[in-house]
């Protein structure tokens, strides 16, 4: 009873995390019910949503184990999502046994973001800057694009931090980043203001959100994707409010 107990947490806790951080719930069906198997358990089910973990198994001579786990943070860092991969292959496999798995895991759970967050705000504005150019801005947007896509990502990152309200953040950033990108142009900073405000809110489009939901729907999970693509609908509404708004307070 005590291993199977301890493959349970062992799946449960790898699930945990690759739905955390971004995995598809096809990859964390399939993740899961492989570890299971390799610990040589049968009749292994698993079933996944964008919020919860169904894992059940049945030991040798016990009854069915069955336990789940719910998921209420939804982030985005698939350098972890890859960490939780190697380790389920390298447990799958035998490379390494269900106690250094569980260490493996638990050291992936509490490790902080890969990138810190000063690079994760410049990268945005970087991206934010390129994206208005892509779409048919000037050189002369760039810079004041970078200043505005930086405030939108610092805005998101900060009440993330202190309310636990998505799309009430994304709303925020995007009206903030919005509004400055339309002040600078009126100022004389930047030719097109169209391709500013664009550049300023697409760092924030949930664009790995909308992929899994669309690569959950082709796999058949549609409970699924159904829900993340909700979210993605939901957090784009967020965005488009936000900059609504913007316009409509200052032109």
């Amino acid at each position: 009873m005590a291993k199977a107990n301890q493959v349970m947490d062992i799946c449960l806790l790898a699930g945990e995390i690759m739905l955390t951080y971004g995995a598809e719930t096809y990859r964390v069906e399939d993740t899961l019910e492989r570890m299971a198997k390799s610990a040589n358990f049968s009749n292994v089910h698993c079933f996944a949503t964008a919020t919860g973990i169904f894992l059940s198994f049945e030991a040798e001579g016990k009854d069915d184990q069955m336990q789940m786990v719910r998921i209420d943070d939804r982030l985005q860092d698939l350098n972890k999502v890859a960490e939780v991969n190697q380790i389920s292959r390298e447990f799958v496999t035998g490379y390494i046994s269900a106690d250094e798995a569980q260490s493996q895991l638990q050291k992936v759970s509490v490790a902080p973001i890969h990138y810190p967050l000063w690079f994760i705000h410049l990268s945005a504005a970087v991206a934010g800057s390129i994206f208005s150019y892509l779409f048919g801005g000037s050189l002369a947007d760039l810079l004041p694009v970078f200043f505005t896509a930086l405030i939108a990502s610092m805005t998101m990152v900060q009440i993330e931090k202190y309310l636990k309200v998505r799309f009430f953040a994304e709303f925020t950033a995007s009206f903030l980043g919005g509004f400055s990108a339309i002040i600078l142009y009126t100022l004389g900073l930047g030719l097109n203001v169209d391709q500013m405000i664009i550049g300023t809110v697409m760092p924030l489009v949930p664009g790995v959100t909308l992929t899994n939901a669309l690569r959950d729907l082709m796999s058949g999970d549609l409970i699924a994707g159904t829900s993340r693509g909700a979210e993605a609908l939901l957090t784009s509404l967020a965005i488009a409010s936000g900059i609504a708004l913007a316009l409509t307070l200052t032109l």
